[in-house]
C-alpha cells in the first residue's frame, strides 16, 4: 500500500525512536539454510525482474550483475559457473535492450563468446551462439554478423534441435538481401520460424563425453568480463582458475548521450537514472517461470507491456497454450528452457514464435480439471494456474470421443549419434530456484525424493514437435477458454471432473480418525498494555468441530492436521508498503511480526514453518502464493500493515479470498496488489469463478479465529482500537493457493496512535502472540497438529 504521509518536520525524538526500531528487528531465524552465491544471485535477479522495466536503473542491473560474477570469481569449477555466465550475458542484453544501449548488446554478445571458449562443453554453448546471432540481427540490425552467427552454427551443430532456427532466419536474411537488390521492401509478415523452449526430464549425465573444442569467433573484438566458471567439464580448481582472465569490475555501459567521468565510468545521475521510453517495437516476452507439485503448476510469463490472449485446451494429451498478441520472444528464450527440478504434473513448457507478432506458449500437463489466467502490472505478466483431476473422474464424454485417445509414447533414449557430443558428467548440485537454461539436457538437480522421469526427450523428433506447435489452434478437438484476445481474467473447468485432493488430504482418507473431543482454548484477555496473552496450550488430536456456521467441510470431514505453515511478511525490498510518520516503513514492521510469529508457531505447535521472507527481499506476489504450494503448506497467512487517507482510521481486520462488491475492501486490494480500479473488479470476477469453494469455507473460519484473537489481545489498554472484523476481497497473494489461506491487516501504520504502538518491539511481541492464538484456535478446532520434520526450506525457495 504505498501511501506517503507526510509530517512538517522530524524531531530528535523521532529518529531515535526510528533507530531503536531498526535495532531491534530480530536476526534471520538460524534454522534456514545459508543461500548459496548462485541462489542469492537468484534472489537478487527475481527481485529486479519483479519491478516494472520504468522503475529499474543501471544500478540496479550492476548489483545483479555483481553477484553472479561473484560465482564464478569466488569458484570457477562450481557446477553454477556457466549458468552465472549465461545469466549475466542475458541480463546484459536485456538491459541494452530496456536502455537501448549498443555498447551493452555488445558486451551481451562477449560474454556468450566467452562461455563458448572457456566452457567449450557446456549445455549453455548451443543458445549462446544462437543468441549472438539473434542480437545482432534483431537489436543491432548487424545482417553481416547476424549471418555468420547462424552460418557458424550450422557448421559446428548442423544436427542440433536449434539448427532449425538458424536455417530460418538465414532463409529470412538471403529474402530480404533478394528484395533490396531488387529494390523492393521486405514483406512484414514474413512468416517466422517455431522454434520451441521447452522444460523435459533430464537424462543422467553418466555417459555423456565432451565436445570438441570450439573454434575460435570470427566476430570483431568485443569488450566483456568473463562471469562464468566450467559447469559441465570439471578441470581442477586452479587449472580453471588460470583459464580465467583476471577478475575485473566491467565497464559501465553507454549509450553515448550519458554523462562520463574521467575514468570512464557514467555518472552516478545516469547509473541511477530510469531508462527512456521503449521505442515502437513489438513488447517482448522475456522470461517463464513455474513452480510444480504431482497435482498443480503455477506458471509465470514476464511480459514488457499488458498484451491480449486466448486460451485453448487441446485433450488426449492434455495441452493449454496461450497465444499472446501483439509480442515477440525474447532473444535470450531463444533455445532456453525452465530445468527441471519438481515432479511430472508439468511435463514441458514450448514458447515458439507463432507468426510476426504472435507468440505461442504451450503447457504439456497431465489431467487438468481446471485452469485460470489472469494478467498482473508492474511488471506485466500472465499468471496461469493449473490443477489435475481427482483419480477416477472422467472428462465429459462428448470432449472424449472427438479423437481417439492414442497409445503411451515408448520410452526411449536420445539418439545421440545426430547430436553434437554431450558434455562430461558433473557432481549432482542441491535444489535451486527455477530458473532459465539451456534446453539440452542437464544433470538433474531435484531432491532425491522427486519421481525420476519416464522417458527422456527425443530430440530427433524436434520437427514433429515443432509442427505440433504450429497445428494446436488446427484440433478438432480443442476447446476455447476465450472467444476473441482479452486482456480480462479467465477460468476453464474440464466438465465431468473435480481437482485432485491435496497430499494432507489423501493421508487423513487413508489414516484411522481420533474420536476424543476437545474443547477450543478460550482467549484470555491481558491485564496489561503491553503484555502478551498467557500462553495456549499445544492442540491435541481430537476429532474435528463443525464450523462457526454448523458446516462440516472436507477438511474436518476428513480429520485433517496442521503440520506445515507459512508465514508471508508483506512487501519488502524497493517495495517499502505504507510509510507511517517518521519515516516508519510497513515492510520491515511485518517483517518483525512475521518472524516473531513463526518463532511461536515453531516452538508450541512443533510446526514447520517455512517464511516466504525473512530479509528485506523482494518477492513478487504470485511467487508468494507458490511457495506455499510448492511446499505443500496446510496454512498460510499474510501479515500487513493498513493504511487510510483517513488518518483517524484505526483497528485489525482480517482478510480471505472471495468475491466482493465492497468498495472499501476493493480498496484495501487494490492497494496491496498494486493493480488499477478496473484490474480490482476483474480479479473479483475470476475469484467467482475458481471452483475451491472448500477452500474459501475454511479461510473464512481460519480469518474468524485470527481476528478473534487479534483483536482481544490487543485492546486491552488501547482506547479506540477497533475491531473491523472478518472481510473479503480478491487479493492476489491468496488467489491459487492451495490451503486456508489469509491476509492479517495489524494495524494502520496511517493513523499516529497506531504507528507509535508499531515502533513498540513489546507491542509486536504482543501482536505475534494474538495471530498465534489465532492460529492455534483454528488448529483446535480441526483435528490437531501433526508434528513435521523441518523442511529444511529457505526462505523464497
Amino acid at each position: 500500500m504505498p501511501l506517503s504521509y507526510r509530517f512538517g518536520g522530524r524531531t530528535l525524538f523521532l529518529r531515535l525512536t526510528l533507530c531503536a526500531f531498526l535495532l531491534s528487528l530480530p536476526a534471520v531465524a538460524a534454522q534456514h539454510q545459508a543461500l548459496s552465491p548462485f541462489d542469492k544471485a537468484q534472489r537478487l535477479r527475481e527481485a529486479l525482474e519483479g519491478r516494472s522495466e520504468q522503475q529499474r536503473t543501471r544500478r540496479d542491473y550492476e548489483r545483479v550483475l555483481a553477484a553472479y560474477r561473484a560465482v564464478y570469481h569466488g569458484d570457477p569449477a562450481s557446477p553454477k559457473a556457466d549458468a552465472s555466465i549465461s545469466a549475466v550475458a542475458d541480463l546484459l542484453a536485456e538491459q541494452g535492450r530496456i536502455f537501448q544501449d549498443e555498447k551493452s548488446l555488445h558486451d551481451a554478445i562477449g560474454q556468450y563468446e566467452f562461455l563458448r571458449r572457456q566452457y567449450p562443453a557446456s549445455r549453455y554453448r548451443y543458445s549462446a551462439l544462437l543468441t549472438e546471432g539473434e542480437i545482432y540481427r534483431h537489436d543491432l540490425d548487424d545482417r553481416s554478423e547476424a549471418k555468420a552467427s547462424f552460418q557458424q552454427f550450422l557448421k559446428l551443430y548442423p544436427q542440433d534441435p536449434l539448427s532449425d532456427q538458424a536455417r530460418q532466419e538465414l532463409k529470412n536474411i538471403h529474402t530480404e538481401e533478394v528484395a533490396e537488390k531488387h529494390g523492393k521492401r521486405p514483406g512484414s509478415r514474413t512468416p517466422a520460424p517455431v522454434v520451441e523452449a521447452q522444460i523435459n526430464p533430464v537424462p543422467t549425465p553418466s555417459t555423456q563425453v565432451p565436445p570438441p573444442a570450439i573454434a575460435s569467433s570470427r566476430h570483431k573484438t568485443v569488450t566483456t568480463t568473463p562471469v562464468f566458471p566450467p559447469a559441465i567439464v570439471q578441470p581442477p580448481k586452479q587449472q580453471a582458475q588460470n583459464q580465467l582472465p583476471p577478475p575485473q569490475p566491467s565497464p559501465s555501459s553507454s549509450s553515448g548521450n550519458e554523462p562520463i567521468s574521467g575514468d570512464g565510468k557514467l555518472s552516478d545521475a545516469a547509473m541511477n537514472a530510469p531508462p527512456p521510453p521503449r521505442k515502437g517495437k513489438l513488447p517482448l516476452v522475456t522470461g517463464l517461470r513455474h513452480w510444480s507439485t504431482p497435482i498443480y503448476t503455477r506458471v509465470a510469463i514476464d511480459l514488457q507491456d499488458e498484451v491480449q490472449f486466448e486460451a485453448t485446451r487441446v485433450p488426449n494429451p492434455d495441452r493449454i497454450f496461450f497465444d499472446l498478441h501483439g509480442v515477440k520472444l525474447s532473444p535470450e528464450l531463444v533455445g532456453k528452457s525452465v530445468e527441471v527440478t519438481d515432479d511430472g504434473f508439468l511435463k514441458r513448457i514450448r514458447v515458439a514464435q507463432f507468426s510476426n507478432d504472435i507468440t505461442r506458449v504451450v503447457l504439456d500437463v497431465s489431467d487438468v480439471s481446471e485452469y485460470s489466467a489472469f494478467l498482473l502490472p508492474n511488471p506485466w505478466r500472465l499468471i496461469v494456474d493449473v490443477h489435475g483431476k481427482k483419480p477416477g473422474t472422467m472428462p465429459a464424454p462428448s470432449l472424449i470421443a472427438q479423437q481417439p485417445r492414442p497409445t503411451a509414447p515408448p520410452i526411449h533414449e536420445a539418439n545421440t549419434s545426430a547430436l553434437p557430443p554431450a558434455p562430461a558428467k558433473t557432481t549432482s548440485s542441491k535444489s535451486q530456484p527455477v530458473q532459465l537454461s539451456a534446453s539440452h539436457p542437464a544433470p538433474n538437480s531435484s531432491p532425491a525424493t522427486a519421481p525420476e522421469p519416464q522417458s527422456v526427450a527425443d530430440t530427433t523428433n524436434t520437427n514433429s514437435s515443432l509442427k505440433d506447435i504450429a497445428s494446436l489452434d488446427r484440433q478438432p478437438n480443442r476447446v476455447k477458454a476465450t472467444k476473441h484476445p482479452t486482456t480480462a481474467p479467465v477460468v476453464q473447468s474440464v466438465r465431468g471432473t473435480s481437482p485432485e485432493q491435496q497430499p494432507n488430504e489423501l493421508e487423513a482418507v487413508n489414516s484411522p480418525q481420533p474420536v476424543t473431543q476437545s474443547t477450543v482454548p478460550p482467549v484470555k484477555k491481558s491485564s496489561r498494555k503491553n503484555t502478551a496473552p498467557a500462553d495456549s496450550p499445544e492442540p491435541t488430536i481430537h476429532e474435528a468441530t463443525p464450523t462457526a456456521t454448523g458446516e462440516r467441510s472436507m477438511v474436518r470431514a476428513l480429520g485433517l492436521k496442521i503440520g506445515r505453515i507459512v508465514v508471508d511478511a508483506g512487501h519488502g525490498g524497493h517495495d517499502s508498503g505504507t510509510l507511517g510518520p517518521g519515516g516508519i516503513e510497513e515492510k520491515d514492521i511485518v517483517l518483525d511480526v512475521a518472524l516473531r510469529l513463526g518463532k511461536l508457531l515453531k516452538q508450541r505447535l512443533g510446526a514447520d514453518v517455512i517464511y516466504t521472507r525473512d530479509d528485506d527481499t523482494f518477492i513478487p506476489l504470485e511467487t508468494r502464493t507458490a511457495i506455499a504450494n510448492k511446499a505443500q503448506a496446510d496454512l498460510f497467512i499474510s501479515v500487513h500493515a493498513n493504511s487510510s487517507p483517513d488518518a483517524s482510521a484505526r483497528g485489525v481486520e482480517t482478510y480471505y479470498l472471495n468475491f466482493t462488491t465492497s468498495a472499501d475492501a476493493l480498496e484495501v486490494a487494490a492497494r496491496e496488489n498494486a493493480v488499477s480500479d478496473q484490474s480490482i473488479h476483474q480479479l473479483s470476477d475470476l475469484v467467482k469463478k475458481i471452483t475451491l469453494q472448500d477452500k474459501i469455507s475454511e479461510s473464512r473460519e481460519f480469518a474468524s479465529d485470527v481476528q478473534q484473537s487479534l483483536y482481544s489481545g490487543l485492546e486491552d489498554g488501547n482506547p479506540g482500537l477497533k475491531d473491523r472484523g472478518v472481510k473479503k476481497a480478491p487479493f492476489v497473494v491468496l488467489i491459487g493457493a492451495n490451503m486456508p489461506s489469509i491476509l492479517a491487516e495489524i494495524s494502520f501504520l496511517t493513523n499516529q496512535d497506531d504507528a507509535h504502538e508499531l515502533r513498540d518491539p513489546e507491542y509486536r511481541e504482543r501482536i505475534a502472540e494474538s495471530l498465534y492464538r489465532g492460529v492455534s484456535r483454528y488448529v483446535s478446532s480441526l483435528s490437531g497438529v501433526r508434528i513435521a520434520q523441518s523442511s529444511g526450506h529457505a526462505a523464497g525457495n
